[in-house]
Formats: C-alpha cells, sequence, structure tokens
C-alpha cells in the first residue's frame, strides 16, 4: 500500500487515467475501472466465506448482533463529537470536506480484510466472516441511513451532496458494486464442488489481491496527484489528525463494548476489530462517483485505510504477545 502510494505521489498519470470512464470499442458500453476493482475484491471475499461454520454462529449471534448494532451506533457517537472540535477550527466551514469524507467512510460495511487480521490475532473467524457478509449485504440500508442523519452537521452544501450520496448508495452502486459481487462469491463457496471451488479461489485470489493495490494506486493518483505542483501541508495535517482520532475512537469504543459483553478472547478480538475496520476502498470509489471534482477528500479515506491496517497490525502483535492463559487442574 506505501509502494501504491509512493508510486501515485510521483507518477499519477495511469491511475488518473483509469479513474475516468472509458468507452468499450465497437460498443455503446461504458467502462469505471474502479468500481469493477471494487466488485472482483468483494467477489473474491464472498469466495472465502466459510459458509458451514456460519452454523454455531447463528446459535450463539451476541457478537454478531452487537457488532451490527456497533457498526451504526459509532458513527452516530463519533462523528458528531469530531464536527464540534472541527468548528473550533479557521476552515470557513467548519472542516465540512473532512468531516463528509470520514462519514462516507465510517458509514461503509465492515473491511473484507478485517478477516485475514483476525486469521492472525488467531480471532473468532466465523463471528468476523459474519459481520463483514452481514454489513455488506446491508450496506444499501445502513449507509444511507447513516449518510442522512449525519448530513445536517455538515454546512457549505456538503450535507445535500451527502444526501444524494446516500440515495446513490441505496440504488445501482451499492447493489451492483457491493452486494452481487459479494452475493455471487457467497454463492459459488455454497454450491460449487470443493474441487472447482479451490480452483477458482486459486485464480481469483491473485487477482484480487492484485487489484486491492492497483485500486488503491488509482484512488491515492486522484488525491495525490497534485501534491508536487500545488503543496498543502495544512491539508495533509487535518487529513492526519481527523482520520487518527476516528480510527482511534471507533477501536476504542469495540474493545469497550467487548469488555462489557464479556466476550471470550477470540470474540472480542473480532469485534474491536470489526468496529475499527471499514471499506475504505468503497468510500474512496463512492467519493469518486459523487464528487469527482473534489479529489482532495480522498486524503482523510486514503488516511484512514492506511492507520486501520496499522491499529490492526497493533493488536493482532499484542494478541500473539500474551501469554496463553494457565491450564485448569
Amino acid at each position: 500500500m506505501v509502494l501504491a502510494y509512493v508510486l501515485a505521489l510521483f507518477l499519477p498519470g495511469p491511475g488518473l487515467w483509469l479513474r475516468r470512464l472509458h468507452l468499450l470499442p465497437l460498443t455503446h458500453l461504458t467502462l469505471h475501472t474502479a468500481p469493477l476493482l471494487l466488485s472482483l475484491m468483494l467477489f473474491s471475499a464472498g469466495l472465502q466465506v466459510p459458509v458451514r461454520a456460519l452454523g454455531r454462529l447463528l446459535r450463539h449471534p451476541k457478537a454478531l448482533l452487537a457488532g451490527l448494532v456497533l457498526h451504526l451506533a459509532i458513527p452516530l457517537a463519533v462523528v458528531p463529537l469530531v464536527a464540534f472540535l472541527l468548528r473550533r477550527t479557521p476552515d470557513a466551514d467548519g472542516g465540512s470536506g473532512l468531516l463528509t469524507a470520514l462519514i462516507l467512510t465510517v458509514a461503509m460495511p465492515v473491511a473484507a480484510g478485517a478477516t485475514v487480521w483476525t486469521d492472525k490475532g488467531d480471532g473468532d473467524q466465523p463471528t468476523m466472516v459474519g459481520l463483514v457478509l452481514a454489513s455488506t449485504l446491508l450496506s444499501p440500508l445502513s449507509t444511507p441511513f447513516l449518510l442522512e442523519t449525519l448530513a445536517p452537521l455538515l454546512s457549505g452544501g456538503y450535507g445535500q451532496v451527502l444526501v444524494d450520496t446516500g440515495r446513490l448508495a441505496h440504488g445501482g452502486f451499492g447493489l451492483a458494486t457491493v452486494v452481487l459481487p459479494c452475493a455471487a462469491g457467497l454463492l459459488g463457496a455454497l454450491a460449487l464442488p470443493a474441487r472447482w471451488l479451490r480452483r477458482l479461489r486459486m485464480t481469483v485470489t491473485p487477482l484480487a489481491l492484485t487489484g486491492s493495490l492497483l485500486l488503491t494506486y488509482v484512488n491515492a493518483s486522484g488525491a495525490l496527484g497534485s501534491v508536487l505542483t500545488r503543496p498543502r501541508p495544512l491539508l495533509f495535517a487535518a487529513a492526519l489528525a481527523v482520520a487518527a482520532l476516528v480510527c482511534l475512537l471507533s477501536f476504542a469504543l469495540g474493545r469497550a463494548a467487548a469488555c462489557l459483553l464479556r466476550l471470550e478472547a477470540g470474540s472480542a478480538s473480532s469485534l474491536t476489530l470489526a468496529c475499527g475496520m471499514n471499506n475504505s476502498s468503497a468510500s474512496a470509489v463512492l467519493i469518486t462517483a459523487s464528487l469527482p471534482d473534489k479529489p482532495h477528500l480522498l486524503l482523510p479515506v486514503l488516511t484512514y485505510g492506511l492507520l486501520q491496517k496499522t491499529a490492526a497490525n497493533r493488536i493482532v502483535t499484542r494478541l500473539r504477545g500474551d501469554p496463553a492463559p494457565p491450564a485448569g487442574p
């Protein structure tokens, strides 16, 4: 990811070209690279779902239900606090641009990559898979709800933009780019014979990993393409500060909820990771679609994407370093 950011900084041209709509030769069809790459990633995530392992989760759904509730509650708790702090800054619109980008990030479903960190930290994989799957399938309803609820906190026309973006997420974007690819991968994991499924995963997974890096480069090109020609250090500092605050609060609230619910260690780890890790790639694609004239709003999204992976790595490292509990008599 860091190398993709560096490439976007010094060689943004190809990424800016890929951001544009392209007319396919000999057809009237248009191709938009970023949503296509996002769909590929979610299709691959759906293929990885251990469908049969979800039965145990349905019998003990406390962590799953808590995660879905927190997925809605954390943005409603964190964003007003950040909005209050930003109004104390000298920014003409009270930081509404940065806040718009962060709202679009925290309103997204749980990142599919959270399952990787769960596995590395010996967390409860069925709980995490269930949270990724449920939040993704519910996103055409949950994302517009959060955007419309938080829109009054914004000024300078950003509130209406957020409402319009919520309608976009509720309509074709959410269904075609998020839900259908994930559902198709889930159906493949459920219906295909084991041998065919293994072959399909071996083909799709490397493509999805490559697509993830390419999507990072494409999004970063839009945000970083003008940095060298028109540097904006204050915007960078503000994006870093706001993204770090929201990321920290999201992880902290997830951890506090896990302690209050007295979840066992694996489920607590999964809940904490799910609360802090949102699909920043989806929010970047949505910003590109709804605010193509404001690529600088991708800065806090890219920053959040990097910070949430850094925080997840710290959580996983700490869990691995914790000594195992003593055996019973």
